[in-house]
Protein backbone atom coordinates (compact mmCIF):
# COMPACT_ATOMS: atom_id res chain seq x y z
CA UNK A 1 0.00 0.00 0.00
CA UNK A 2 1.35 3.68 -0.87
CA UNK A 3 2.87 5.63 2.29
CA UNK A 4 0.49 8.52 0.99
CA UNK A 5 -2.65 6.32 1.63
CA UNK A 6 -1.94 5.79 4.98
CA UNK A 7 -1.06 9.23 5.90
CA UNK A 8 -4.31 10.21 4.56
CA UNK A 9 -6.04 7.66 6.83
CA UNK A 10 -4.05 8.73 9.69
CA UNK A 11 -4.96 11.94 9.59
CA UNK A 12 -8.57 11.33 9.38
CA UNK A 13 -7.72 9.04 12.57
CA UNK A 14 -6.19 11.68 14.64
CA UNK A 15 -8.60 14.14 13.56
CA UNK A 16 -12.29 11.63 13.87
CA UNK A 17 -11.52 9.09 16.28
CA UNK A 18 -12.19 11.18 18.76
CA UNK A 19 -15.19 11.05 21.92
CA UNK A 20 -16.87 14.47 20.71
CA UNK A 21 -18.02 12.66 16.76
CA UNK A 22 -19.21 9.50 18.75
CA UNK A 23 -22.52 11.14 19.34
CA UNK A 24 -25.25 10.13 18.07
CA UNK A 25 -23.70 6.13 17.71
CA UNK A 26 -24.83 4.06 19.87
CA UNK A 27 -21.20 2.94 20.97
CA UNK A 28 -22.40 6.11 23.31
CA UNK A 29 -24.49 3.17 25.40
CA UNK A 30 -21.28 1.62 26.67
CA UNK A 31 -19.62 4.71 28.42
CA UNK A 32 -22.61 3.98 31.03
CA UNK A 33 -20.55 1.07 32.06
CA UNK A 34 -17.15 0.35 33.76
CA UNK A 35 -17.80 -2.83 34.61
CA UNK A 36 -16.78 -5.39 31.62
CA UNK A 37 -19.51 -7.96 32.59
CA UNK A 38 -22.26 -5.11 32.13
CA UNK A 39 -20.79 -3.31 29.04
CA UNK A 40 -20.73 -6.61 27.04
CA UNK A 41 -24.30 -6.73 27.68
CA UNK A 42 -25.07 -3.27 26.65
CA UNK A 43 -23.01 -3.38 23.73
CA UNK A 44 -24.70 -6.46 22.72
CA UNK A 45 -28.06 -5.06 22.70
CA UNK A 46 -26.72 -1.71 21.01
CA UNK A 47 -24.95 -3.52 18.28
CA UNK A 48 -28.08 -5.87 17.46
CA UNK A 49 -30.50 -2.58 17.07
CA UNK A 50 -28.11 -0.76 15.30
CA UNK A 51 -30.07 -0.66 12.42
CA UNK A 52 -32.61 2.64 10.49
CA UNK A 53 -32.46 5.75 11.46
CA UNK A 54 -29.84 6.63 14.30
CA UNK A 55 -32.86 8.64 16.25
CA UNK A 56 -35.04 5.76 16.46
CA UNK A 57 -32.19 3.15 17.33
CA UNK A 58 -31.00 5.47 20.33
CA UNK A 59 -34.58 5.47 21.41
CA UNK A 60 -35.32 0.87 21.14
CA UNK A 61 -31.16 0.71 22.47
CA UNK A 62 -32.32 3.01 25.18
CA UNK A 63 -35.60 1.54 26.24
CA UNK A 64 -33.92 -1.88 26.59
CA UNK A 65 -31.23 -0.20 28.79
CA UNK A 66 -33.45 1.16 30.76
CA UNK A 67 -35.10 -2.09 32.04
CA UNK A 68 -32.00 -3.93 32.38
CA UNK A 69 -30.78 -1.02 34.82
CA UNK A 70 -27.14 0.30 35.77
CA UNK A 71 -26.55 -4.26 36.11
CA UNK A 72 -27.42 -5.57 33.62
CA UNK A 73 -25.75 -8.79 34.16
CA UNK A 74 -27.10 -9.18 37.66
CA UNK A 75 -30.61 -8.20 36.19
CA UNK A 76 -30.52 -10.90 32.89
CA UNK A 77 -29.28 -13.64 34.97
CA UNK A 78 -31.91 -13.53 37.96
CA UNK A 79 -34.99 -12.75 35.77
CA UNK A 80 -37.33 -15.53 34.42
CA UNK A 81 -38.97 -15.35 31.23
CA UNK A 82 -42.03 -13.88 32.67
CA UNK A 83 -40.63 -11.01 34.13
CA UNK A 84 -38.57 -10.28 30.83
CA UNK A 85 -41.85 -10.60 28.77
CA UNK A 86 -43.73 -8.10 31.40
CA UNK A 87 -40.31 -5.57 31.18
CA UNK A 88 -40.37 -5.67 27.69
CA UNK A 89 -44.66 -5.32 27.27
CA UNK A 90 -44.94 -3.38 23.66
CA UNK A 91 -41.50 -3.26 22.43
CA UNK A 92 -41.33 -2.50 18.87
CA UNK A 93 -38.60 -1.06 16.39
CA UNK A 94 -38.96 -1.48 12.73
CA UNK A 95 -38.64 -5.55 12.37
CA UNK A 96 -38.01 -6.51 16.05
CA UNK A 97 -40.30 -7.27 18.38
CA UNK A 98 -40.57 -8.16 22.21
CA UNK A 99 -40.27 -11.45 21.08
CA UNK A 100 -37.42 -10.86 19.45
CA UNK A 101 -35.52 -9.11 21.92
CA UNK A 102 -37.02 -11.11 24.81
CA UNK A 103 -35.26 -14.26 23.13
CA UNK A 104 -31.83 -11.91 22.83
CA UNK A 105 -32.00 -11.60 26.14
CA UNK A 106 -32.60 -15.59 27.15
CA UNK A 107 -29.53 -16.23 24.89
CA UNK A 108 -27.28 -13.88 27.26
CA UNK A 109 -29.17 -15.11 30.20
CA UNK A 110 -28.26 -19.25 28.97
CA UNK A 111 -24.61 -17.76 28.16
CA UNK A 112 -23.80 -16.31 30.81
CA UNK A 113 -25.48 -19.41 33.19
CA UNK A 114 -22.80 -21.95 31.39
CA UNK A 115 -19.90 -19.70 30.40
CA UNK A 116 -20.15 -16.68 33.12
CA UNK A 117 -19.75 -14.13 30.19
CA UNK A 118 -20.28 -13.78 26.58
CA UNK A 119 -16.11 -13.24 26.35
CA UNK A 120 -15.82 -16.92 28.02
CA UNK A 121 -18.62 -18.34 25.41
CA UNK A 122 -16.73 -16.34 22.56
CA UNK A 123 -13.51 -17.89 23.64
CA UNK A 124 -14.57 -21.30 24.23
CA UNK A 125 -15.02 -21.46 20.23
CA UNK A 126 -11.60 -20.11 19.29
CA UNK A 127 -8.03 -21.45 19.08
CA UNK A 128 -4.44 -19.48 19.21
CA UNK A 129 -4.20 -20.28 15.51
CA UNK A 130 -7.57 -18.38 14.27
CA UNK A 131 -6.72 -15.56 11.71
CA UNK A 132 -9.83 -13.53 12.51
CA UNK A 133 -13.17 -13.91 15.27
CA UNK A 134 -15.08 -16.06 12.83
CA UNK A 135 -15.25 -19.17 14.66
CA UNK A 136 -15.80 -17.30 18.39
CA UNK A 137 -18.63 -15.65 16.86
CA UNK A 138 -19.86 -18.97 15.05
CA UNK A 139 -20.05 -20.50 18.46
CA UNK A 140 -21.46 -17.08 20.36
CA UNK A 141 -24.22 -16.75 17.88
CA UNK A 142 -25.22 -20.52 18.09
CA UNK A 143 -25.31 -19.96 22.05
CA UNK A 144 -27.21 -17.08 22.29
CA UNK A 145 -30.16 -18.03 19.07
CA UNK A 146 -29.63 -21.98 19.07
CA UNK A 147 -33.37 -21.89 17.58
CA UNK A 148 -33.49 -18.07 15.58
CA UNK A 149 -35.95 -16.93 18.05
CA UNK A 150 -33.94 -13.51 17.69
CA UNK A 151 -34.66 -13.15 14.23
CA UNK A 152 -32.85 -10.62 12.24
CA UNK A 153 -31.42 -8.97 15.32
CA UNK A 154 -28.42 -12.12 15.18
CA UNK A 155 -27.23 -12.44 11.23
CA UNK A 156 -25.91 -16.17 11.16
CA UNK A 157 -21.85 -16.19 10.76
CA UNK A 158 -22.75 -19.26 8.64
CA UNK A 159 -24.53 -17.73 5.79
CA UNK A 160 -23.34 -14.86 3.32
CA UNK A 161 -24.10 -12.25 5.58
CA UNK A 162 -21.39 -9.84 6.31
CA UNK A 163 -22.58 -9.68 10.00
CA UNK A 164 -21.88 -6.23 10.56
CA UNK A 165 -23.49 -5.70 13.56
CA UNK A 166 -21.66 -8.72 15.29
CA UNK A 167 -18.46 -7.43 13.69
CA UNK A 168 -19.29 -3.76 15.51
CA UNK A 169 -19.96 -5.45 18.48
CA UNK A 170 -16.78 -7.22 18.62
CA UNK A 171 -14.57 -3.82 17.65
CA UNK A 172 -16.28 -2.01 20.75
CA UNK A 173 -15.17 -4.77 22.94
CA UNK A 174 -11.83 -5.69 21.69
CA UNK A 175 -10.07 -2.18 20.79
CA UNK A 176 -9.34 0.12 22.92
CA UNK A 177 -8.57 3.74 22.22
CA UNK A 178 -10.17 7.37 22.32
CA UNK A 179 -13.42 5.79 21.03
CA UNK A 180 -13.70 2.10 22.16
CA UNK A 181 -13.86 0.93 25.29
CA UNK A 182 -12.58 -2.16 25.09
CA UNK A 183 -12.75 -4.53 28.24
CA UNK A 184 -12.44 -7.96 25.86
CA UNK A 185 -8.25 -8.75 26.55
CA UNK A 186 -7.96 -12.35 25.42
CA UNK A 187 -9.13 -11.18 21.27
CA UNK A 188 -6.53 -10.03 19.26
CA UNK A 189 -7.30 -6.52 17.38
CA UNK A 190 -5.65 -8.31 14.51
CA UNK A 191 -8.08 -10.98 14.38
CA UNK A 192 -11.39 -8.21 14.29
CA UNK A 193 -13.20 -7.76 10.92
CA UNK A 194 -14.93 -4.97 8.98
CA UNK A 195 -18.30 -3.99 10.63
CA UNK A 196 -19.07 -3.79 7.15
CA UNK A 197 -22.26 -0.80 6.84
CA UNK A 198 -23.31 0.71 3.46
CA UNK A 199 -20.91 3.92 4.44
CA UNK A 200 -17.63 1.99 5.01
CA UNK A 201 -18.75 -0.53 1.88
CA UNK A 202 -18.72 2.95 -0.30
CA UNK A 203 -15.01 3.49 1.79
CA UNK A 204 -13.70 0.32 0.86
CA UNK A 205 -14.63 0.63 -3.01
CA UNK A 206 -13.42 4.32 -2.72
CA UNK A 207 -9.99 2.75 -1.81
CA UNK A 208 -10.26 0.28 -4.21
CA UNK A 209 -10.39 -3.12 -1.65
CA UNK A 210 -13.89 -4.81 -3.04
CA UNK A 211 -15.42 -4.59 -6.40
CA UNK A 212 -18.54 -6.90 -5.13
CA UNK A 213 -21.92 -5.13 -6.21
CA UNK A 214 -23.27 -6.17 -2.10
CA UNK A 215 -21.92 -5.49 1.11
CA UNK A 216 -21.96 -9.21 1.60
CA UNK A 217 -19.53 -11.40 3.62
CA UNK A 218 -17.07 -11.74 0.68
CA UNK A 219 -16.94 -8.11 0.81
CA UNK A 220 -16.59 -7.84 4.41
CA UNK A 221 -13.26 -9.65 4.41
CA UNK A 222 -11.41 -8.37 1.30
CA UNK A 223 -11.96 -5.00 2.39
CA UNK A 224 -10.67 -6.15 6.30
CA UNK A 225 -7.59 -7.68 3.47
CA UNK A 226 -7.27 -4.15 2.25
CA UNK A 227 -6.92 -2.67 5.83
CA UNK A 228 -4.82 -5.38 7.07
CA UNK A 229 -1.99 -4.10 4.54
CA UNK A 230 -1.92 -0.68 6.05
CA UNK A 231 -2.29 -1.65 9.37
CA UNK A 232 -1.56 -5.18 10.15
CA UNK A 233 -2.11 -5.14 13.53
CA UNK A 234 -5.76 -3.32 13.94
CA UNK A 235 -7.19 -3.44 10.44
CA UNK A 236 -10.49 -2.51 11.77
CA UNK A 237 -8.00 1.33 13.37
CA UNK A 238 -10.00 3.20 10.86
CA UNK A 239 -13.91 2.14 10.62
CA UNK A 240 -14.92 4.98 13.29
CA UNK A 241 -13.29 7.69 11.19
CA UNK A 242 -14.32 6.56 7.94
CA UNK A 243 -18.04 5.91 8.68
CA UNK A 244 -18.51 9.63 10.48
CA UNK A 245 -18.66 11.26 7.03
CA UNK A 246 -22.04 8.71 6.39
CA UNK A 247 -23.29 9.20 9.88
CA UNK A 248 -22.56 13.22 11.05
CA UNK A 249 -24.90 15.74 9.30
CA UNK A 250 -21.65 18.02 9.06
CA UNK A 251 -20.12 15.37 6.99
CA UNK A 252 -20.59 13.45 4.21
CA UNK A 253 -19.57 10.98 1.57
CA UNK A 254 -18.43 12.85 -1.27
CA UNK A 255 -16.29 14.60 1.04
CA UNK A 256 -14.34 11.80 2.16
CA UNK A 257 -14.42 10.51 -1.73
CA UNK A 258 -11.98 14.21 -2.76
CA UNK A 259 -10.16 13.58 0.40
CA UNK A 260 -8.69 9.84 -0.95
CA UNK A 261 -8.60 10.48 -4.37
CA UNK A 262 -6.37 14.18 -3.40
Amino acid sequence: MPAPLRQKLETLYTAYNRKEFVDPDPLMFLYRYPQVCDREIAGLVAACLAYGRVEMILQAVNQVLMFLGPAPKDRVVHLNETDLCRGMAGFSYRFARQAHVVSLMVGIQRVLRQYGSLEACFMSGMSLDDATVMPGLLHLVRHLNPDGACGHLLADPAKSSACKRSHLFLRWMVRKDQVDPGGWDKVRPSQLLIPLDRHMFSAGKMLGFTRRKTPDRTACLEITDGFRQLSPEDPVKYDFCLTRFGIRRSLDMADLGTILAD
